[in-house]
């Protein structure tokens, strides 16, 4: 995938508290993640560690604020959001939260066991 599809798929990752696994499933599932990502229902999705090593490239450097900047301009292109001047992002904090969570995610990657309520089929 690509990461214009990546970081949609880490929001909400985020906004439902999934696990990289839980979230590569519902990308292969769930009907509402795939319309959200613009997938066509068959998509396969994709492997589970993709997550992660986004996550690691978009800390790199300032990839995050490029990012972030994207995304803002993309809503505000949408009228969603209102254009202020200039953007400026401190992602100390956001790449903390980021690697935290890697080692965290880590952890529970390693511990979970059985494939995402629901979703038959292995990873893609």
């Amino acid at each position: 995938m690509s990461p214009v599809q990546l970081a949609p798929v880490s929001v909400l990752q985020y906004a439902e508290n999934l696990t990289d696994r839980q979230a590569a499933d519902a990308v292969r599932c769930r009907l509402d993640w795939k319309y959200c990502l613009g997938l066509e229902l068959d998509d396969p999705g994709f492997d589970f560690t993709v997550l992660s090593e986004f996550r690691d490239r978009v800390a790199e450097g300032d990839r995050a604020d490029r990012l972030l900047a994207l995304v803002v301009d993309r809503l505000a292109e949408a009228g969603l959001v209102k254009r202020r001047g200039r953007i400026r992002t401190d992602s100390t904090h956001v790449l903390a939260a980021v690697r935290r969570l890697n080692r965290g995610e880590l952890v529970a990657e390693t511990l979970h066991g059985g494939p995402w309520p629901g979703c038959r089929g292995g990873p893609g």
